[in-house]
């Protein structure tokens, strides 16, 4: 308890800049966590939802029976809804004039793709603003380091028989702010790299997928041609 209230009182004695800087990486820290544990959520769920719908979809399930089922969703994400635009597409282009195989096949690959880029997007949600945190964090941590200590040997300065009493607490000061720098900035590097990690995985799995049942349309667009 002393220790957060030396720190508490630590902040309320520092200069405005550093307040500031102080206050602003205690935003980034609080914003990247409440992300943190959103990601984790959302990416959690997407794994889930591609191991369900793979043992279905692989089970021998009629795939049209499985689409009116799925299409009938209000909200469709992940893989679903790769499956959903490809099929779409693939009765769309059946039921149209075109004699070749491969054209359907080309065409139903291509919604998927469309599918997959927006799919991709909105795993990748906030982890654009987690990198930026743990780049800039421990500048803006430094920057306020740096300045509280360049205000506390001006003071020292002013006077003619200095102390470490008098130059302590300045200095201490801005040392908070490195590392309240480095508190925004680990978590957040650590969340980047493994959320990243795990949206590259499901990228992987919904482009295997696509392959797979491309040639899955693909031998039945040749069989009934």
């Amino acid at each position: 308890m002393s220790a957060e209230l030396s720190i508490f009182d630590l902040f309320l004695q520092a200069s405005l800049l550093v307040k500031s800087v102080m206050l602003i990486l205690l935003a980034f820290s609080v914003a990247c966590w409440t992300m943190i544990f959103q990601r984790k959520k959302v990416l959690d769920q997407a794994a889930l939802q591609l191991k369900t719908f793979e043992d279905r979809f692989w089970s021998g399930a009629d795939l049209t029976k499985l689409y009116n089922e799925i299409s009938s969703r209000q909200q469709i994400h992940g893989i679903e809804s790769l499956f959903v635009a490809g099929f779409k597409e693939f009765a769309r282009l059946r039921k149209s004039n075109i004699q070749s195989p491969q054209a359907i096949v080309d065409g139903t690959h291509r919604a998927m793709r469309v599918a997959l880029s927006r799919e991709v997007d909105s795993l990748e949600t906030h982890l654009p603003f987690m990198a930026t945190v743990g780049s800039i964090s421990p500048y803006i941590g430094l920057f306020g380091t740096v300045w509280g200590i360049m205000n506390s040997f001006i003071a020292l300065g002013a006077v003619q028989q200095a102390t470490l009493a008098m130059v302590a607490p300045g200095i201490a000061e801005a040392l908070v702010a490195t590392a309240m720098g480095l508190f925004a900035a680990i978590p957040a590097v650590m969340a980047f790299n493994r959320f990243s990690h795990k949206v590259e995985k499901l990228e992987n799995s919904y482009g295997n997928f696509m392959e797979e049942f491309s040639s899955i349309l693909h031998r039945q667009t040749a069989v009934e041609h």
